[in-house]
């Protein structure tokens, strides 16, 4: 087959996406399910901006770690506010500056200036200059701004405080002029501010907003509307978008990241595509998980620490789970795979009590997740369920019993 007659049978195959875009890191999204409290917070702080233009100059402070929407929720609200602020005939912008790129004083505001289009010289001009003449490009056009920066903590950990003082209080010279430039300050945590001045961070401070890791049930929100986005009807149910966000729920022992759990979600869609599968399925989400979080080095490490019927019950843990297509299986379904794989390599099985003792190991070593039943199941059982690849798992566990068998036998002649 020539080149692009590959090419021309891959783009012929169905997906299970209808617009993957929409779980790419940089899209945004019309709604951010689970931070409207976020949303009016801001709508709060950013009400004169709308009420009474360039009467108050204004700033606010985002905080939170990495994957819980600090971005998205300001990018949305730029959105929104502009398009408000267009309906009562005054011309808002909003500008996304990242800090990681950006990280001078002199860059930031030549970008401000460059997604503004104002007819401003790049080069010849200092930062302050250049920013004075920003000023009164936007007072002889009426034109008022919210500037995100973003990453902030690299700008003051780069130009310090006099810059950062420069920035905020710009219009203490010009008292009498409109405040045309307001400010969002995205960053992980306020320690980076610990190095201005206790004035500084005080009014960079006031008007903070906080966000907190995504628990399960919120993740479980975000991917159900981002699955609704990206998904054809009836090719992700609603138990894998569950499997994920109970893996990255906060509450959960997840990190809490909504972008982590996209990426995964997307991945495990990439993986049916490339299968031809009609629907994602549980293994393409452990495989996407395994991705997106590699624990199969540490579990590696940890698997040749196992002894022999550790491995072997391990490997009925995963078999079963393959079998059955299930997120968790019953620790009974477990045992009787675990009885047979011991006939097929000539082991005496060891009791139910000691099984449950070998489980119990395996969760507490972190290899796999195991719970006591709750709804849906008659009488109570304990539940099992791994979260990495198990093909990859398995050709691992497979190599160490054949390693394991073999001591053994050597041992017993």
């Amino acid at each position: 087959m020539v080149d692009n007659e590959i090419i021309a049978s891959i783009l012929k195959k169905t997906s299970v996406f209808k617009n993957i875009e929409t779980l790419y890191p940089e899209y945004v999204p019309s709604k951010l399910p689970r931070r409207e409290h976020q949303l009016r917070q801001l709508a709060e702080i950013f009400r004169p901006l709308i009420l009474s233009p360039g009467n108050v100059f204004i700033r606010a402070m985002l905080v939170g770690g990495v994957g819980v929407g600090k971005t998205a929720t300001a990018k949305v609200f730029g959105k929104d506010i502009k398009q408000i602020a267009t309906e009562r005939g005054i011309d808002l912008r909003y500008v996304h500056i990242n800090c990681h790129r950006d990280r001078t004083l002199y860059e930031v505001v030549s970008e401000i200036v460059r997604q503004i289009g104002a007819p401003i010289p790049i080069r010849g001009l200092s930062a302050r200059e250049m920013l004075l003449a920003l000023l009164n490009y936007l007072e002889k056009h009426n034109i008022f701004i919210i500037a995100s920066l973003d990453e902030f903590n690299y700008f003051v950990a780069t130009e310090g405080n006099d810059a950062v003082y420069f920035l905020i209080r710009v219009y203490d010279e010009y008292s009498d002029a409109k405040k045309r430039i307001s400010y969002i300050f995205i960053s992980r945590n306020t320690s980076a501010l610990d190095m201005l001045d206790p004035t500084t961070e005080s009014y960079i401070l006031r008007h903070t907003i906080h966000f907190d890791p995504y628990t399960s049930d919120e993740l479980f929100d975000i991917l159900r509307y981002r699955r609704d986005l990206a998904f054809y009807e009836g090719t992700v149910d609603d138990d894998i978008l569950k499997y994920i966000a109970h893996h990255k729920g906060v509450d959960k022992g997840g990190d809490g990241n909504a972008r982590s759990a996209l990426e995964a979600l997307l991945l495990a869609g990439q993986a049916a595509d490339y299968e031809g599968s009609q629907k994602v399925k549980i293994e393409h989400v452990r495989k996407a998980l395994g991705l997106v979080h590699p624990e199969m080095v540490r579990i590696s490490d940890d698997l040749s620490y196992l002894q022999l019927q550790e491995l072997i019950l391990l490997k009925a843990i995963i078999v079963t789970l393959k079998n059955k297509e299930e997120h968790y299986v019953k620790i009974g379904d477990v045992e009787e795979e675990y009885k047979y794989l011991c006939q097929l390599y000539d082991i005496k099985p060891r009791s139910h009590t000691q099984i449950y003792e070998y489980v119990n190991s395996l969760k507490y070593m972190g290899i796999i997740e195991a719970k006591v039943s709750g709804k849906g199941f008659r009488g109570r059982t304990t539940l099992i369920s791994i979260s990495v690849p198990l093909d990859d798992l398995e050709k691992k566990v497979d190599e160490l019993i054949t390693i394991k068998r073999g001591t053994l036998k050597r041992n017993t002649i």
